[in-house]
């Protein structure tokens, strides 16, 4: 299978760069496998695809303000995880610049690259830990055309975040409101997402593409109410991965990392159903929608979302999948 199997023609103006007025009022397309059937309504009639024993499970990942400039503006500092209790790994900007050794001041401290990693990225020290709050600016996708700003820093964040360490945000999540979701049987676990979620798909042949690794964790809380459940109903394609990252069988509480990649040929073992939002052409994210639907109905889902003004990427509607 190919990676340009996964292309489409998006007009740009259907790309959303900022958020609907109100969290839950967007268009929810519905495409249902069994029938193949595809209808058009609002994510506020969420609540009424689901049935008794179902459990809704969301990624409570914080997106961090992980995007650093130095005073003079010239240089740029992308946070991406932790390596040890002073650095972090991080993509760097001008790249020419950050030579090993190089130090700069940087949100209210002083870092050194410490090293290069042979796909670019830096490892940067820090003489004390960044104070992202006050110099840090929401990671905001480059598709969006704009540097981020105070709606974003509300709006670019699920209501139910809370464990710090995405530099992307579980947008699917993004449509919840704590009203609809104090209606709903829910579950936690968290999964902090990376930068792969940005990165293009450089291959020719889907199967040739390696993911990057994102850290998760599935507390025994959250474990148990899965275990419970008639039938999981995944929010996002991050929560999925998470899922899908287990064994068949009863889930158990752990913490790790994964770097699954889910596309056509894959056999879900746990999600039954997924709320997700448009993705880009060739993304690996459209990949594992069309490993849960059929890559036919979902060419034939983005089609009509393109016919029908759907607005698409983080900012935009979704796509219930049943």
């Amino acid at each position: 299978m190919l990676v340009s199997d996964f292309d489409f023609d998006l007009p740009p103006e259907l790309i959303a760069s900022r958020p609907l007025p109100d969290r839950d009022g967007s268009r929810m397309m519905v495409v249902d496998r069994s029938t193949g059937e595809i209808t058009h309504r609002s994510f506020r009639d969420f609540p009424s695809y689901l049935a008794p024993g179902d459990l809704v499970v969301l990624n409570d990942s914080r997106v961090i303000k992980a995007r650093l400039r130095t005073p003079d503006q010239r240089t740029e500092l992308l946070l991406l995880e932790p390596v040890d209790s002073s650095a972090w790994k991080c993509l760097g900007k001008p790249g020419r610049r950050l030579r090993i050794g190089m130090s700069m001041e940087i949100a209210g401290t002083v870092a050194t690259v410490r090293d290069i990693l042979p796909d670019g990225e830096r490892v940067v020290e820090f003489a004390s830990p960044p104070d992202l709050q006050t110099h840090g600016a929401m990671p905001i996708p480059p598709y969006f055309r704009r540097e981020a700003d105070a709606e974003d820093d509300v709006r670019y964040q699920t209501v139910f975040a809370d464990e710090p360490g995405s530099v992307a945000a579980p947008t699917a999540g993004l449509h919840f409101t704590p009203e609809l979701l104090s209606t709903l049987p829910h579950a936690f676990l968290t999964l902090h997402v990376g930068i792969g979620t940005f990165l293009p798909v450089k291959v020719d042949r889907v199967a040739d593409h390696v993911m990057h690794e994102e850290r998760y964790s599935i507390s025994p809380e959250a474990a148990q109410a899965i275990n419970a459940a008639k039938r999981i109903v995944a929010i996002g394609t991050t929560a999925s991965r998470v899922l899908e990252s287990q064994p068949a069988g009863p889930i158990q509480p752990h913490s790790g990392s994964t770097a699954i990649f889910i596309h056509p040929g894959y056999h879900f073992k746990h999600v039954g159903a997924l709320l997700t939002n448009f993705h880009l052409p060739k993304s690996t994210l459209i990949m594992l929608v069309s490993a849960l639907a059929g890559t036919d109905l979902i060419r034939r889902a983005y089609e009509e979302a393109v016919r029908e003004r759907y607005r698409f990427f983080s900012y935009g509607d979704c796509m219930l999948v049943v």
